[in-house]
């Protein structure tokens, strides 16, 4: 378990619109689009576009509708558009970038969040999801100058310590990620992920009973967790439990762990 790819995705819709009939519509669209009846909204706000073809919060908004029925070459479509209509428009950037990372475009995104960024010096979101794109392209030391950020504009912000933990793992600074992935865990507890991770930055660092605690815990809230039981059992081996590490093992591959019979194997039999 490296990384979950739970990117942050805010939806701001907006609810002026104008032009009589256009207001209409567009009411219509909202309500829709609140009720996530996505084709619905969709139909509403382009009728209002018909009505007023610069009409920058329907292309916006219908851009969202889009996104959520994965329609992402569309809604990138509408957020140019808007972007277009509105070259300031720092949300319109974010939700492009947001789906051209969903589209796996990071450099296409940290394009689009840098501008966002541009445009709005404390976008804590743009910094965070920038921090994720470049994550993905092993931009480790740019990936923890975002997450750092996104710190400092929200000092509790726990998957910002956990993906900084990530990244401190890839340069090899165990003992960093290790206090960011605590820092998760003290902003949630049941941070399953950072558990984890922070057990195999442990294992890293010889801290083998200090690994198990924490696959331990990982286990407990997600007891299906067959990696876990596969760390836990290596580290239980090299610290000498012999039989515990083979449970752990055994119980691996009755979850489907493909490596565990071969552990068993080697070092059970």
């Amino acid at each position: 378990m490296r990384k979950t790819i739970n990117l942050i995705v805010a939806i701001i819709s907006f609810s002026t619109c104008y032009s009589q009939t256009a207001l209409e519509h567009c009411n219509r669209a909202n309500a829709k689009l609140d009720l996530q009846d996505y084709r619905g909204a969709i139909s509403g706000y382009s009728k209002a576009i018909e009505l007023k073809p610069d009409y920058l919060e329907a292309y916006y908004n219908r851009g969202l509708a889009k996104r959520n029925l994965q329609d992402y070459g569309g809604a990138i479509a509408d957020y140019t558009k808007a972007i277009e209509i509105k070259s300031d428009f720092s949300q319109a950037y974010f939700q492009r970038g947001t789906t051209k990372y969903l589209l796996r475009e990071n450099k296409g995104a940290i394009a689009d969040y840098t501008k966002a960024i541009e445009l709005k010096s404390d976008y804590l979101l743009a910094y965070y999801n920038r921090g994720k794109a470049k994550l993905d392209l092993q931009d480790y030391r740019g990936a923890i100058a975002d997450d750092t950020k996104a710190i400092e504009l929200k000092p509790e912000y726990s998957e910002a310590y956990y993906d900084r933990g990530l990244s401190k793992g890839n340069l090899q600074d165990y003992g960093g990620a290790i206090a960011d992935y605590t820092k998760a865990i003290e902003f949630k507890p049941d941070y399953l992920e950072a558990y984890h991770n922070r057990g195999s930055a442990k294992d890293k660092l010889k801290d083998y009973r200090g690994a198990i605690a924490d696959y331990t815990k990982a286990i407990e809230l997600k007891p299906d967790l067959s990696g876990a039981y596969i760390n836990r059992g290596n580290a239980k081996m090299i610290i000498g439990q012999k039989d515990s590490a083979c449970l752990d093992w055994s119980k691996a591959g009755e979850l489907g762990d493909p490596t565990a019979y071969e552990n068993i194997k080697n070092f059970c039999n």
